[in-house]
C-alpha cells in the first residue's frame, strides 16, 4: 500500500457559471441534480466537489439559500463529501461573494488571489468572446480570509499567475493566512498563466513551506496539465466547469465521466486515487462535518 503522501485528491467543478446546456446538456442546474452530479463524481473517484450555485432554471446565484440546498443535496448522497463553495464572483460587493460562506459553511471555500484580466478569445472571430476585470484587492482577500477563519472554512488560494502564488507572503507574514495551505494553479484563462508544465512549475517553486497544490487545467488543455500535475506530485481538478471533453474529443454526458478519466489517469502514471477520507487527512480536514 503507498503511503498517503502518494495519493491523489481529486476534485471536481460540478458546473461554473460562464456555460449551460446548450454548449453542454450535462450541467447541473436543481439541487438535486447537483446531488446527482456530486454522486457520480464521488463514485468515480472525487473526494471534492467545487460548486457554483445556480437557480433551478440554470441563472448563476449569489444566494446562500443556493447553495445551501445544493450542499445539503449533495451531502444527502454523499455524506462525507467535502464541499467547496466559490467565492468568485463580478459585479458583487465582497459581503455578497462571502455570505454563502457565512451562512452554508462549507469544509473549503475558494479565495481568488488577485486582480486581473479575465477573458476568453476566439481565434475564429479575432475577437474576445467576454472581456472583464475580475477584481481581487489585498484589502478584500484579508476580509474574506477572516471571514473563512472566523466560520472554521478553509481557504483554497486560486492563483491564475505567479504573482497571485507570492500574494500569500505578505499575508503569512500578517498572520492572516496561516498553514497548512491549500492552492489552486488556474492555467489557460486569457489574462492568466499560460497552460504549459513549465509554468505549473515556476507556480509550484514560489509556493510556500506546508503547501498542497492542485492543478485546473481549462478547456482540453486540461488533461496534459492534469498529466504533468501528477508526475510533479500535485492534486488535478476536472468537471464541466473547466472543460466539457473527454481526452479524444468526445463531450462528455457526465461529471463523473471526467472524473473517471482522471482517475484512470492518476493510476496510469503510477499514483493512486485518494478516497474522501484520505483527503480530509490530507487537507487537514475534520473527518466529517454535520449539513448546514
Amino acid at each position: 500500500m503507498g503511503s498517503l503522501t502518494e495519493k491523489v485528491v481529486i476534485s471536481c467543478a460540478l458546473s461554473g457559471v460562464a456555460a449551460n446546456r446548450t454548449q453542454c446538456p450535462g450541467i447541473p442546474y436543481t439541487p438535486d441534480e447537483y446531488g446527482e452530479e456530486a454522486r457520480r463524481a464521488a463514485e468515480a473517484g472525487a473526494a471534492i466537489v467545487h460548486i457554483h450555485a445556480r437557480q433551478p432554471d440554470g441563472t448563476p446565484s449569489q444566494d446562500p439559500k443556493d447553495y445551501i440546498a445544493i450542499k445539503n443535496a449533495i451531502l444527502k448522497r454523499v455524506p462525507n463529501m467535502i464541499i467547496n463553495f466559490s467565492t468568485g464572483a463580478i459585479g458583487y460587493t465582497p459581503q455578497q461573494r462571502i455570505q454563502s460562506v457565512i451562512d452554508g459553511r462549507p469544509d473549503v471555500a475558494a479565495l481568488n488571489m488577485g486582480t486581473m484580466n479575465y477573458a476568453k478569445y476566439s481565434e475564429k472571430r479575432k475577437d474576445f468572446v467576454f472581456n472583464l476585470v475580475f477584481e481581487n484587492p489585498f484589502n478584500d482577500i484579508i476580509f474574506y480570509l477572516k471571514t473563512m477563519m472566523e466560520h472554521g472554512v478553509k481557504p483554497e488560494m486560486e492563483c491564475f499567475d505567479v504573482g497571485h502564488v507570492a500574494s500569500a507572503q505578505p499575508l503569512i507574514h500578517m498572520g492572516v493566512l496561516k498553514g497548512p495551505f491549500e492552492f489552486s494553479f488556474i492555467l489557460g484563462v486569457d489574462g492568466g498563466i499560460p497552460a504549459t508544465t513549465d509554468n505549473i512549475i515556476a507556480m509550484r517553486n514560489n509556493l510556500p513551506a506546508d503547501a498542497s497544490w492542485q492543478v485546473i487545467g481549462i478547456s482540453r488543455d486540461q488533461w496534459r496539465l492534469c498529466a504533468a500535475a501528477l508526475t510533479l506530485g500535485g492534486n488535478i481538478r476536472v468537471g464541466f466547469e473547466d472543460n466539457f471533453y473527454l481526452p479524444e474529443g468526445t463531450m462528455a454526458k457526465s461529471n463523473g465521466e471526467l472524473v473517471e478519466r482522471a482517475a484512470r489517469l492518476t493510476r496510469d502514471v503510477g499514483r493512486q486515487v485518494a478516497s474522501i477520507d484520505d483527503a480530509r487527512a490530507l487537507l487537514h480536514l475534520p473527518l466529517k462535518k454535520a449539513a448546514a
